[in-house]
């Protein structure tokens, strides 16, 4: 198992990183890397990071301003090549089709639930790692 997976957070509020943040921990589960985050606040800020590499999965801020996480998962699934997973986070349930739409890999809903967003973040980690990328 490698020592440390990145996780790319996105979200235009500081507060949203933070949930992200403690609901994560040191690792989201025993069985995956610890985390190291990169924090971003605008999408410029991101296609800089997944151009850059070394990014293992991305938690994009559905409720983002200007740029909401749900177009920036469609977008980043477009332009990047081989892609991290994404886990959105969702304003609302009945917004689940709009991550369907965006073609992320998972999606809850804000605020960030802990037990839930380490369970979606650790399946998307075990996913990403088991395939080697």
């Amino acid at each position: 198992m490698q020592s440390t997976a990145t996780v790319l957070v996105y979200s235009d509020d500081a507060n949203t990183r933070e949930q992200v943040r403690l609901a994560t921990g040191r690792r989201p589960a025993s069985d995956v890397p610890e985390v190291r985050f990169v924090e971003c606040a605008t999408l410029p800020a991101v296609l800089k990071e997944l151009d850059r590499g070394g990014i293992d999965v991305c938690v994009l801020d559905g409720e983002a301003v200007p740029a909401g996480g749900m177009g920036v998962c469609r977008q980043i699934k477009d332009e990047i090549f081989r892609c991290p997973p994404v886990l959105v986070l969702m304003g609302r349930p009945q917004d689940a089709w709009l991550a369907t739409w965006s073609r992320a890999e998972a999606a809850v809903t804000l605020p960030v639930e802990p037990v839930e967003f380490a369970a979606a973040l650790a399946g998307l980690l075990r996913s990403r790692l088991a395939v080697g990328a």
